[in-house]
């Protein structure tokens, strides 16, 4: 009985270990690995150039203002939109 546990559970490891060495492979050696990578990268710097205001510079995600268009704006120049 433990034997069959055993065998089955070192058949789903095989499993998840070809699984893993496949990703591997296609994200490091063709094409379309490297335009997954390049998306990802791309996506992140985008994230991290939203965060940065051109007057007032960086801020984290939770410190800016959604408005109801959708765009975010930092609290300072908010705060200029709103009282002026």
């Amino acid at each position: 009985m433990g034997a069959i546990i055993v065998e089955g559970v070192l058949f789903v490891a095989l499993i998840a270990a070809g699984g893993a060495l496949l990703y591997w492979v296609i994200m490091y050696f063709t094409p379309a690995g490297v335009r997954i990578r390049q998306t990802q990268n791309r996506k992140r710097i985008e994230r991290a150039a939203e965060l940065v205001c051109a007057v007032h510079g960086r801020h984290t995600e939770d410190q800016l203002v959604r408005l109801a268009s959708g765009a975010q704006v930092c609290p300072e120049c908010y705060k200029e939109i709103v009282n002026a």
